[in-house]
């Protein structure tokens, strides 16, 4: 794979070097003496992580691989085997309640995988085996089965095709799952081969498995009786993919040469790489600090204690005299053994159940996005789809949006709507029977309302309904004309004089390409109607409604270089003729100069209204032509080594000295509210970047639709069009262009306020970069005596600079370099991709977070996105409200969970000041247990996934509040120390009170003073009502779920404590809390002193509150100031609790 991309990427392609030989039904040839049949893989499917026998060690090792669990497993240990003061279970029970919920998490995620597997492996298919029909597990076909295929059924391995129920020995398939694509694609038989399977004695030589879904070489030998073996070339039109689906086909049969995990579906099956959040990294750098206080709290404290006990009768006091085995123990060692005590009593200030709370407020909040109706839509009865839920909240921090055109932008439905004739306009009106056969002219005024010449116009039309792949699907009644999506109910056809004509019946389109369903409709409307391909005879019925027939010779397909695809006929009279059609760009070099000048007005007119354009061109070719041609096709066909060179060669040679006949224009309307959407997005403070293989004028027209450009944005051309300068190298004119739009881009723009990419003020000026593939090429990929760094850096520069920037003619990998090399900019800036395609795909993986559409080109976008949405309109609520809110509720999850641990573990360090450093907990075990697993778990991750602390809809109204959150802003260093200093400030108050209220010595009825047990105990009642009711302070909505667990955890609280000091446990060998809570709240001095400690540890909190403004939500702290300023003007309302 590595290998495969190395090549791609210095433009060299990889040769073959090996090939397997397969023998068809594993009979033996002839021409072989006995057959010993190689070893290939089997045909199962595997793509779970686990198995039962190595799900523990692999799932451990995995979670122990993660800082935090680690670092809990070896105070665990150090508990275990040190004498430290606190349990083994009150670090434990909590990295044991961690572990076991992330396993089966993980658990139930590869059991799901594990039964998909099953359902492939397991599914029943039919095999010929000595003649006959035998049921077998698809997991026990093997390479050289002969497998039988019915319609619908998907193919369970790499097929060639050997024989069908077609009478023209073709199939139908659909690739939606493989590469997106869900036209349907045509197929052909192996040419020559024995009707009946069961007497074929043939052997396949091809390469071996590659990942290339377009890409097959191989040749078929088919051995008869005392003759030399027919040979016959095999490609990627013989070769029926795994997870293809047959269409229109009742049945056929293959051989199978690629199974398991060496078909093409599995080569092509990456397992996504890991994408972690900027969440998660800044977790990681506040656990270093937390870190690094806590080795400085227990460095702290083992030196003082060595102090304090170096005075005289401290480090032995009578009444605590040292054992022989204490005395003859190394000092240092006593040293290290008490640092790591300390490090133990303190380490709870490291909230190991922040990450199993931050996995389920993860794993439940994206249920939210599943359930958004907003989301739903009726057209295909599907809403939104969540594949990947660790990437929540970077929803709310993109800064970069990467977009495909078609499909995405477009609905990627095609629509005739004009075509050129030999220079003149032919414009088909929609409304009432009349057809402008004469409409204005890209020509000179003198030929206003004229027409092209009969036998131009039909010409064309013709090129129109033989240059192509469609096929015709008969329909079953009148009602009945829909061919698996493509429905074509035409009443009545306008001839080009205007006569009326009539199908006989309705009939479906069946084709690879929605835009050649679109020309065949379109040559219809003018009078002309494919009927379809019989026995390699191509029918079509002109505006006289009489029938011609034409023998298809060849057909040379559509390749992305050559942008251009040509049938050979030949017609009743015995012309060999070619058709030919594509892009302008691949059309004009091949055709005269003059016929050129007459089409190109028309075709950039058409560019720039946002229509996809195509030229169309013809060829007479001579018998001595022709020949030469069949000759070099067959022989290319033929070859193992670089048959895509060669059939290139002879197709280049082919498709020359043709004549222009015109150019189509055909119609890609823009998606619903794609326009609004965008420029919500760019309100939100993002850049939009398209990346599109369309010609740059239709995908610049579509980024005019779509409100990218204004009308007032500058644009910077990058072209090969602005590259060409005779005389000069185009490295040279590459170098002063990039310099000349930085200088105006960059050097001289004014400095932009961070997060704002849309200059709202008249006085700046928008800029938009538009560059094409060939230039991108030069960029990224420049010769080694070029500057390329530089190029490159220059590059960025300007496109950071620029409002939209536009990549047209884009290959699917130069997509994920551009997505990459923002990624990897200075900054590190949090990447969106979203497209609809199989071309998309690599993007949508290199991304932060890739957006998939379910829409026209298949699922393949989909499978492989973290978020899958029905339409492009969903995309601005999916970031600035459900996005904008995830963000918010984990950052002040994480930073809340911080908080309340050094609340927690603060007062356990000062303690150690009054009790001579003698590692003493200040807390019980049941406490130190369960602070961070039952009482003060719920209420944060209720607020977590319920919080709105701006309702949705302003969210949506109000665009620029997306920029308020930008960047990480929640998740700074200023927030951490705000809620540090918090923690420091409660901590101290909370000790420090109570050590006040201890100064009289006696505090109950009876005289009897309270003991550390006591202190403790009123510490971490005041400690826990204060952290709940300061997250109930920032709860802006309320909910009965809120309610419930916010009061419902103070009363567990109090429940447990009643409840776990009033009985006698038989299994605690000391009871510390034995009636010390009972026994405390019959002091009124300890209400007192409890309830005006909460009062004093939340008045920062309530000051903050009273002089704010009183009404509107209220930020959480002083970094979210400025997300207010909108928010604080509108009234309050209640918020919808979907989200």
């Amino acid at each position: 794979m590595l290998r495969r991309r190395l090549n791609r990427l210095f433009g060299r392609d990889e040769r073959k070097v090996d090939s397997r030989t397969i023998y068809v039904g594993h009979r033996p040839c002839p021409a072989t003496e006995a057959l010993i049949p190689p070893k290939f893989c089997d045909n199962r499917i595997v793509s779970s992580k686990y198995t039962v026998w190595n799900f523990l060690p692999k799932n451990l090792f995995e979670q122990f691989r993660r800082i935090a669990n680690f670092y809990f497993l070896i105070i665990f240990l150090v508990q275990v085997i040190v004498d430290t003061p606190t349990s083994p279970v009150t670090s434990g029970l909590p990295l044991f309640f961690v572990i076991t919920v992330t396993a089966i998490k993980q658990g139930y995620e590869d059991w799901l995988r594990h039964k998909a597997d099953n359902e492939v492996n397991k599914y029943l298919v039919t095999v010929l085996e000595d003649g006959r029909r035998a049921c077998k597990e698809s997991e026990k076909i093997k390479v050289g089965d002969v497998v039988e295929v019915v319609e619908d059924e998907t193919f369970p391995c790499d097929l060639i095709l050997l024989q069908s129920s077609r009478e023209d020995e073709t199939c139908f398939v659909t690739t939606a799952s493989l590469d997106g694509e869900s036209n349907h694609k045509t197929h052909y038989t192996v040419p020559d081969t024995e009707r009946n399977l069961e007497s074929l004695s043939a052997t396949i030589e091809c390469e071996q498995p590659q990942p290339d879904l377009y890409k097959f070489v191989g040749r078929m030998h088919i051995y008869r009786n005392n003759q030399e073996p027919a040979v016959r070339s095999l490609g990627p039109e013989n070769l029926l993919l795994k997870g293809a689906t047959l269409k229109n086909t009742q049945k056929i049969y293959g051989v199978a040469v690629y199974s398991g995990m060496e078909t093409k579906m599995a080569l092509n099956y990456q397992g996504k790489s890991q994408k972690r959040s900027a969440v998660e990294k800044s977790i990681n750098a506040f656990l270093l600090v937390y870190l690094c206080i806590l080795v400085s709290k227990a460095l702290v404290c083992t030196t003082l204690k060595y102090v304090w006990q170096s005075r005289p009768g401290q480090d032995e006091p009578w009444y605590n005299q040292k054992t022989q085995k204490e005395k003859d123990t190394n000092l240092y060692l006593k040293m290290f053994t008490d640092f790591l005590s300390f490090m133990v009593l303190f380490n709870f200030i490291i909230p190991v159940s922040m990450y199993v709370t931050v996995e389920m407020q993860k794993f439940l909040g994206s249920f939210f996005i599943s359930w958004d109706k907003d989301f739903f839509d009726p057209e295909i009865q599907e809403g939104a789809l969540v594949n990947t839920s660790d990437l929540n909240e970077e929803l709310g921090q993109v800064e970069y949006v990467f977009t495909d055109k078609t499909g995405t932008l477009t609905q990627n439905n095609m629509e005739f709507i004009e075509c050129c004739i030999d220079g003149f306009q032919y414009k088909y009106a929609d409304s009432g029977s009349e057809l402008d056969g004469f409409c204005v002219t890209d020509g000179p005024v003198s030929m206003l309302q004229q027409k092209a010449g009969r036998e131009k116009e039909e010409l064309f039309l013709r090129a129109l309904c033989l240059c192509h792949t469609v096929q015709v699907k008969e329909a079953t009644g009148q009602g009945d004309g829909v061919a698996d999506g493509v429905e074509d109910q035409v009443d009545g056809v306008m001839g080009l004089d205007g006569e009326t004509v009539h199908p006989a019946d309705i009939r479906g389109f069946i084709a690879s390409s929605p835009d050649e369903v679109a020309l065949v409709k379109g040559a219809m409307k003018y009078g002309f109607k494919f009927l379809g391909t019989e026995s390699k005879n191509m029918r079509v019925m002109n505006r006289n409604n009489d029938v011609e027939t034409y023998e298809l010779l060849h057909v040379l397909n559509f390749d992305p270089v050559r942008r251009r695809m040509s049938v050979l006929v030949r017609t009743k009279s015995g012309d060999i003729m070619l058709f030919c059609k594509g892009a302008d760009s691949s059309i004009f070099p091949r055709v005269r100069q003059d016929e050129v000048d007459r089409i190109r007005m028309h075709v950039e007119r058409n560019a720039t209204e946002g229509y996809r354009t195509l030229c169309v061109a013809y060829k007479l070719l001579s018998s001595e032509e022709y020949d030469q041609a069949d000759t070099g096709l067959r022989e290319a066909k033929l070859a193992l080594q670089d048959r895509e060179e060669k059939l290139m060669a002879v197709y280049n040679q082919v498709e020359t000295g043709m004549s222009l006949i015109g150019a189509t224009a055909v119609e890609d309307r823009l998606q619903e509210e794609a326009a609004e959407t965008m420029e919500a997005l760019q309100g939100a403070g993002m850049k939009v970047w398209v990346l599109t293989g369309d010609k740059m004028e239709t995908a610049k027209s579509t980024c005019y639709a779509c409100r990218l450009f204004q009308r007032s944005t500058e644009l910077l051309e990058l072209t090969v069009r602005t590259l060409v300068d005779p005389g000069r190298k185009r490295e040279e004119r590459l170098q002063e262009l990039l310099l000349d739009y930085h200088k105006r881009a960059v050097q001289d723009a004014p400095p932009v306020k961070a997060g704002v990419t849309r200059s709202w003020s008249s006085a700046n000026q928008d800029y938009g970069f538009i560059i094409d593939g060939a230039t991108l090429s030069l960029v990224l990929n420049s010769s080694p005596d070029s500057n390329s760094s530089c190029y490159k850096s220059l590059f960025l520069q300007i496109c950071q600079n620029c409002t939209t920037v536009l990549c047209c003619r884009m290959a699917p990998l130069q997509k994920a370099q551009i997505v990459k090399m923002v990624k990897t900019s200075k900054g590190s800036p949090i990447t969106l991709s979203i497209g609809d395609g199989a071309n998309d795909v690599s993007m949508i993986l290199e991304a932060h977070v890739g957006i998939g559409i379910k829409g026209r080109e298949g699922r393949q976008a989909v499978r492989n996105s973290d978020y899958a949405i029905p339409k492009l309109k969903h995309l601005k609520k999916l970031l600035l409200g459900h996005g904008h809110l995830y963000y918010v509720r984990i950052a002040h999850l994480v930073q809340y969970f911080f908080y309340k641990n050094l609340c927690f573990i603060l007062p356990q360090f000062l303690y150690q000041f009054f009790c001579g450093y003698s590692q003493q907990p200040l807390y019980d075990a049941a406490y130190l247990t369960m602070y961070n697993i039952c009482f003060t778990s719920m209420p944060i991750l209720a607020n977590s996934l319920l919080e709105q602390h701006i309702c949705i809809e302003v969210l949506m109204d109000n665009a620029a509040l997306y920029r308020d959150v930008a960047k990480n802003a929640m998740l700074r260093w200023g927030p951490f120390l705000y809620w540090t200093l918090l923690g420091v400030y409660q901590g101290l108050l909370f000790f420090f009170g109570v050590r006040f209220l201890f100064s009289n010595p006696a505090l109950q009825d009876n005289g009897q003073v309270f003991g550390n047990w006591s202190f403790g105990t009123i510490v971490f009642t005041v400690l826990v009502f204060t952290v709940t009711l300061k997250l109930a302070m920032d709860t802006r909505h309320w909910t009965w779920i809120n309610h419930f667990v916010i009061w419902g955890s103070l009363a567990f609280y109090m429940f447990f404590s009643f409840f776990w000091g009033g009985i006698i446990w038989p299994f605690l060998r000391q009871q510390r809390l034995y009636f010390v809570f009972a026994n405390m709240l019959s002091s009124v001095s300890a209400w007192l002193i409890i309830i005006l400690l909460i009062l004093l540890s939340l008045l920062p909190e309530i000051l903050l509150l009273v002089l704010r403004e009183p009404r509107g939500p209220h930020s959480r702290q002083p970094s979210e100031d400025s997300l207010l300023k909108t928010s604080r003007s509108l009234p309050s309302r209640p918020c919808p609790t979907s989200t």
